[in-house]
C-alpha cells in the first residue's frame, strides 16, 4: 500500500500532473485571476481502489473522461459542480458526485475551498464485483448509477464511515502496509459498501436458500482466518451479495460478516483462556483480525472486558 503526500507544487503544470498521476489524466482550467495551485494530495493505494484527500486552493474547472476507472467525490468543505446526465450536480458535505468509467465528465467549478474524499475504483474489478454483489454486468452497473449519492442515512451513511475510516489512516499508511489480505479485505469492504448504496433498487431475486447457506457455513467454520470477502462469500454460495444477506438474515439471524466475527471471536476466547497463554496479537492475528487493536475493540463488546482480562 503506498501513500502519496502533496508537494507544494509552484504552478499549475506540475500540480496538474501530479493528481493525473495519483488519479486520472485530465484538462485543467484555473478559474478566476490565475491564483497559483496550493495543492492538497494525499492517497492511500490498496491496489483496485484509492482513496485520498485532494484539493487545488484555488477556483479551478476540469475535463476528463476517467479511463479505467470510476470516481466518487466527496466533498469535506466548499463544493463541487459538475455535469451529470440529466443535468447540472452541485455537491457539498454530506453528498458525494459519481463519475462512470469511460465517459467524459465536466466538473464546472471545482471551489478554492474545497478538499475532497475521492474514491476511485479500478473499472473492470468494479464490474466483476458489481456481478458478484449485486447480478449487474457491467453496461447494467453504468446504467444504474447515480450522479450523487446522498451520504446522511441508511447505506449510504454507513459506507461513508468506512470510507472515512480509511481516510483517518492517509498520514500513517505504514499501518497497512505489505498486508495483502488486509488491503483485500477493505478494498472489497470499500467497493460492497459502494455498490449497495449506489443502486438499492437492483432487482434482489430470490434470497439464498438453507443448503447454499450451509455450504458457506462449512467453509467459514473451516476456515475462519481467512481474509474473506462479502464477494468470495456470496461466490461459495453461488449467489449475489445481496441475496446471501437476505438469506443469512432468514435463516440465520444476522450477516455472513457479523457471523464469521463472531465465529473468530468464539476461536480466539478459546485460545485465550486455555493453557498455552498466547500473546493477544498472536491470537489476534491466528484468527483473521486486521490488527491488535480491532481484535480488543470487538471482544470488548462481546465479553465485557478486553482481552488482557480473558482468565479473570
Amino acid at each position: 500500500m503506498r501513500a502519496r503526500r502533496g508537494r507544494a507544487p509552484h504552478d499549475w503544470d506540475q500540480a496538474s500532473r501530479e493528481v493525473a498521476d495519483a488519479y486520472f489524466p485530465h484538462e485543467l482550467r484555473p478559474l478566476g485571476g490565475g491564483r497559483e495551485p496550493r495543492l492538497t494530495l494525499r492517497t492511500l493505494d490498496l491496489g483496485p481502489v484509492l482513496v485520498g484527500h485532494v484539493g487545488w486552493g484555488a477556483d479551478v474547472g476540469i475535463e476528463c473522461d476517467y479511463p479505467g476507472a470510476y470516481e466518487v467525490n466527496l466533498p469535506l468543505t466548499g463544493h463541487l459542480e459538475s455535469r451529470g446526465r440529466h443535468g447540472p450536480v452541485s455537491s457539498v458535505a454530506g453528498q458525494g458526485t459519481v463519475f462512470r468509467a469511460d465517459t467524459p465528465s465536466l466538473i464546472s467549478h471545482w471551489d478554492a475551498t474545497c478538499t475532497v474524499l475521492g474514491v476511485k475504483f479500478d473499472s473492470a474489478w468494479l464490474d466483476r464485483e458489481s456481478e458478484r454483489v449485486l447480478g449487474t454486468d457491467r453496461t447494467g452497473l453504468r446504467a444504474e448509477l447515480p450522479d450523487q449519492l446522498q451520504l446522511d442515512a441508511g447505506r449510504a451513511h454507513a459506507w461513508r464511515q468506512v470510507v472515512d475510516s480509511l481516510a483517518a489512516h492517509l498520514q500513517s499508511p505504514e499501518l497497512f502496509a505489505d498486508v495483502a489480505p488486509v488491503r483485500q479485505q477493505l478494498a472489497g469492504a470499500v467497493a460492497a459498501g459502494f455498490l449497495l448504496a449506489s443502486c438499492p433498487d437492483s432487482p434482489a431475486g430470490a434470497p439464498a436458500r438453507p443448503r447454499a447457506i450451509r455450504r458457506l457455513l462449512d467453509q467459514l467454520h473451516d476456515d475462519p482466518a481467512r481474509a474473506w470477502t462479502a464477494s468470495e462469500m456470496a461466490a461459495v454460495a453461488d449467489t449475489t451479495v445481496r441475496r446471501l444477506q437476505e438469506g443469512f438474515r432468514r435463516w440465520v439471524g444476522t450477516t455472513p460478516t457479523e457471523y464469521l466475527t463472531g465465529l473468530r471471536l468464539r476461536r480466539a476466547h478459546a485460545d485465550l483462556v486455555g493453557p498455552a497463554a498466547p500473546t493477544i496479537s498472536d491470537v489476534a492475528a491466528r484468527w483473521g483480525f486486521s490488527s491488535a487493536s480491532r481484535f480488543a475493540a470487538v471482544y470488548r463488546a462481546r465479553y465485557g472486558k478486553p482481552p488482557s482480562q480473558a482468565r479473570d
